[in-house]
Order: structure tokens, then C-alpha cells, then sequence
């Protein structure tokens, strides 16, 4: 290590990288509502899961991973792809049929989902600090979705089954085994959102169309930025403490709001500003909760390559 690269540096660098990555993970998103006007959901999907896949089957290669190795086919890696056709079915759906600072905003209650399901499923030890700032960053949720009122729009469930998807996926990442690498879960995971989209035009029976010159380019883009932000994102996670740098995560809250109200004329209301700041406040306190007792114990807080989302 250089005498430069001290602690604080390189979790400043480490931030820089997750800001970086939560604005091009916004832009996706952002891209992915625009083409959702011009081409069929299911087309979309399609086309850029297997142009992901082909981008990192690339990457892979050139890291000398073997594409179709036997842990591929664990039961753990089947139960993630399983999750990850949910998550990004659903996803996409929310993205096209409502306000993408919606959609952003109840993505981010996934790392809340994620410890409370570590809990029940890995028998990982949460005490009642942390079950609360789960209760109240769900709650957030509920105050944005607005359940049994006028404002409420039953389109919000798709963001919401999205998210659970990925919370899914990030749990069956955990399991998977050590072997792949992060090129190799990028792979399926692209290959896993080809076959939701095939699966969601068979079920939709509409057939494709023939891309324009800008659904085209706007479809390259969301590949080439999507394979930007998910290697920011592993650039970030392996720079730093994770506990310095998981923070950042919620910027994209940030970037997902702007983009909407610029580009797609989206209004903020009261409900979504007091239901995102429970769910970012319950987040970052089940972070420093982790790494509070991390250091109680004299254990190091675990770093573990974060899954795409």
C-alpha cells in the first residue's frame, strides 16, 4: 500500500465510486422508462439481458472463468436465478408503468428486507434496535404506496414485488458457492432478465418490432451504462470499508428524483419525501448497528461483493 492510500482515503475513493455507480444505475433506469415508449417490455427485457450477457461472458473469458462450470447448476445459483427473473421482471414492469422516482425510492427498502429475511432464513442475530428500523423503514413504504387511500395505484405493487425479487437474489447470492465470480453471476444475472422478457412476451402474446435508430441507440446505452455501473459498483465495494461506503448507496434516491422531475415531469409529494427519509434513516442505522456490534465482538464487518442492485 502507498503512504497516499491511508484509510480515509480510500474510503473517499471508495464513495466517489459508489456515487458514481448509483448515478449510472439511475440513468439505466431512466434509459429503460424512454424505450419502454418505443418497444415492448418483453423486447426490452430481452434485448438487453443478452446484450449484457454477451458483455460479460466477454469479461469473463478474458478472466479466464470457465462460462459453464458445475456450480453454476447448485441449488443456490437456481434459487438466484429464479429471484433475479422475479426482480427484474417486476422491475422493468414498475419502470414503464409508473414515476420513476417511485420506483427508485421503494427499491431501496431491499437492504431492510435483505437483513430481516438473514434473520429468519440464516439465523443471523438482529436485536430489537434493528427489527424496529425494519418496522420503520416498511413503514416508509406503506407511506408511499398510500394502501386503502385515493393516491393509492395498485401499478406501485410491481416496484414493490421487484424489490422482494431482489432481496431473493441477494440472499441466494450470499449462498452461492465461492467459486463464481462476479463476472460469472453478471452473466446469469443478464441471461436470467433475457428469459423474464421471453417469458413476459409469451405470456403477453405481442410480438416484436423492428427497432428504430433511437430505440436502438437508447438500448445500447442502457447496456453500456448498466455494465459501467455494476463495475463502479464492485470497484466500490472492494475499496474501503464497506461500512464507510454502503451509505452512498442511497445518493441514488437523489439522482432517481432528479432525473424523474427533469426528464419525465414527475412531482415529489410530502408522502414520498417522509416515507424515503424513514427508509433511508432505518437503513443507515441497520448499518451502523451492524458495524457497532462487528466491533463489540472483535469481528471484522464482512465484505462480500454486492450483488448487481
Amino acid at each position: 500500500m502507498l503512504k497516499t492510500d491511508t484509510p480515509a482515503r480510500l474510503n473517499a475513493i471508495g464513495a466517489a465510486w459508489m456515487i458514481v455507480a448509483m448515478a449510472a444505475f439511475a440513468l439505466e433506469d431512466a434509459l429503460v422508462k424512454a424505450v419502454s415508449d418505443l418497444l415492448p417490455v418483453g423486447q426490452i427485457m430481452m434485448l438487453f439481458g443478452l446484450g449484457g450477457a454477451a458483455l460479460f461472458a466477454v469479461i469473463a473469458r478474458a478472466q479466464g472463468d470457465a462460462l459453464m462450470a458445475p456450480d453454476v447448476l447448485s441449488r443456490a445459483m437456481r434459487v438466484r436465478v429464479f429471484f433475479e427473473i422475479t426482480g427484474r421482471l417486476f422491475y422493468v414492469l414498475a419502470l414503464a408503468l409508473i414515476p420513476l422516482s417511485t420506483a427508485t425510492v421503494i427499491l431501496q427498502a431491499t437492504p431492510l428486507v435483505v437483513v430481516a429475511c438473514a434473520a429468519l432464513i440464516f439465523g443471523e442475530r438482529v436485536g430489537w434496535r434493528r427489527w424496529t428500523a425494519i418496522g420503520l423503514g416498511l413503514l416508509g413504504v406503506l407511506i408511499i404506496l398510500r394502501p386503502g387511500t385515493g393516491g393509492f395505484s395498485a401499478l406501485s405493487l410491481l416496484a414493490v414485488i421487484g424489490m422482494l425479487g431482489f432481496a431473493g437474489r441477494d440472499l441466494a447470492s450470499r449462498a452461492a458457492p465461492r467459486s463464481l465470480s462476479t463476472a460469472i453471476l453478471g452473466l446469469y444475472g443478464f441471461l436470467a432478465l433475457a428469459v423474464a422478457g421471453l417469458l413476459f412476451s409469451l405470456w403477453q402474446q405481442q410480438g416484436f418490432v423492428m427497432p428504430d435508430a433511437r430505440a436502438a441507440l437508447l438500448l445500447s446505452a442502457t447496456v453500456l451504462i448498466g455494465i459501467g455501473a455494476y463495475s463502479c459498483l464492485m470497484k466500490a465495494m472492494r475499496t474501503g470499508d464497506v461500512s464507510a461506503v454502503t451509505p452512498f448507496r442511497y445518493t441514488r434516491l437523489l439522482f432517481g428524483a432528479a432525473l424523474g422531475i427533469a426528464l419525465f415531469d414527475e412531482t415529489l409529494t410530502v408522502g414520498m419525501l417522509v416515507g424515503s427519509g424513514l427508509i433511508v434513516l432505518s437503513g443507515l442505522f441497520i448499518l451502523w448497528r451492524g458495524k457497532a456490534k462487528a466491533a463489540a465482538i472483535g469481528d471484522p464487518v464482512p465484505v462480500r461483493p454486492a450483488a448487481r442492485r
